[in-house]
């Protein structure tokens, strides 16, 4: 992928990581980021090493974070918002069928 498509994720992952951050409290895993954002696990740590807010430590990647950075990130010209963002809740996933379609049984269910 280009440079641009790559900076352009890149801002977009930092923004959705940091706004999660920002209401966690506690520790939290590379992997439960991961399963929250569905960002893969090796693009959270590398935008998490571009904010520089993760450390590897004794073979692990740990989160080393306080609120008032993230606070500072996401003030930051770098983390705006995006214009549009999608609200996780209201995805309804479907399976595909074998041409790409939803199958009968899932029609069948709506």
């Amino acid at each position: 992928s280009s440079r641009y498509q790559r900076r352009v994720r890149g801002s977009y992952w930092s923004w959705v990581l940091l706004d999660l951050l920002k209401d966690l409290h506690g520790t939290v895993s590379i992997k439960e980021l991961s399963n929250r954002t569905s960002i893969t696990e090796d693009d959270i740590i590398s935008t998490l090493q571009m904010l520089n807010i993760v450390k590897y430590w004794k073979g692990q990647h740990i989160i080393c974070v306080t609120p008032k950075q993230v606070e500072e990130h996401l003030k930051s010209e770098n983390y705006r918002r995006p214009l549009l963002t999608v609200q996780q809740e209201a995805l309804k996933w479907l399976q595909k069928g074998k041409r790409g379609r939803p199958s009968k049984k899932q029609k069948s269910n709506d």
